[in-house]
């Protein structure tokens, strides 16, 4: 007996009108998207040095001694966010738009991007940074796309959410992809006069910046442990073209999915039943073009 479940309400029915009220938004987030990949581009001179490393050497206290950064890659990220927020806001009052934080520490998204003279327009973009593969540098450590829980499947709430998830014309991944130092060269033990700040290794290097809608660049696997969080691909390459499974499939075939991660039952080859946590099963199972989706490409890439 086959055993099925449909997650009500979010079919592909009950989301096309989302994307109906989206459509007139279309040059909007364009335009923002285009001029958020221009921005990016002019980051590189502004938190590293000619030889690549991060201009940021270290803490310093009131007696001009200089502590080293640890690696932890909470650490690195939340300062590399500190320090190109300055960059952040310039470019927003460039652009005709305010920036609204979240309330609290876990709401979604980092930033809101608010038109100032249309309100009904606003972008949602996450700061996301991660560090290459050292054994394979065409890969990347996988990072988190935001959760598929209440926010997600029910467009109008505000639980854990700034605005509405439906209220954002586009929802962007401001990137930065690094080199981690090795540990061995970097002392965090030993404390520094600023008179040797330029002797002091930074502890990441060698950045690379991308900006990209977060349903191009999204594998169909959870991004953390037991959390409702959408997993990103690995590959650097097509983080940075917007190359994702779901890339040519198209967001609504990325919301369904991630609305009804898990909450399908399907049957098994082995006469039992599974859920559906694949993006093949899923498409399969709705009826769709397998051949539309893209091959995670974790292999040794080619020029």
């Amino acid at each position: 007996m086959v055993c099925s479940k449909y997650l009500r309400p979010q079919t592909i029915v009950d989301i096309l009108p989302i994307y109906s009220s989206r459509s007139m938004d279309m040059t909007h987030k364009q335009d923002f998207e285009n001029k958020l990949k221009e921005f990016v581009t002019t980051l590189q001179g502004r938190i590293s040095s000619q030889n690549g490393q991060w201009t940021v050497k270290g803490f310093i206290d009131a007696f001009k001694n200089i502590y080293t950064i640890s690696a932890d890659t909470k650490i690195v990220s939340k300062i590399l966010e500190i320090h190109i927020f300055p960059e952040i806001m310039r470019f927003a009052q460039e652009n005709g738009y305010k920036i609204v934080l979240p309330e609290h520490q876990n709401y979604y998204p980092d930033i809101s991007f608010i038109k100032n003279d249309d309100e009904s327009i606003r972008f949602a973009v996450d700061f996301k940074t991660t560090y290459r593969n050292a054994a394979k540098p065409h890969l990347c450590n996988g990072f988190t796309l935001g959760s598929h829980g209440k926010y997600f499947e029910d467009r109008q709430s505000k639980k854990n959410i700034q605005f509405p998830y439906a209220s954002y014309s586009g929802h962007f991944c401001l990137g930065i992809i690094y080199d981690r130092v090795n540990p061995t060269d970097i002392d965090e033990t030993r404390i520094y006069s600023i008179d040797n700040l330029n002797s002091i290794t930074s502890v990441v290097g060698n950045f690379q910046f991308f900006v990209a809608e977060k349903w191009k660049i999204a594998s169909d696997r959870s991004g953390s442990g037991n959390t409702a969080n959408i997993g990103s691909i690995n590959s650097i390459r097509d983080i940075i073209s917007g190359n994702g499974m779901f890339s040519q499939l198209g967001e609504q075939w990325f919301d369904e999915y991630w609305m009804n991660y898990k909450k399908i039952i399907i049957p098994d080859s082995k006469g039992g039943s599974k859920k559906v946590a694949t993006l093949k099963d899923f498409v399969e199972y709705k009826g769709g073009d397998i051949s539309l989706i893209i091959r995670k490409n974790n292999g040794i890439q080619h020029d």
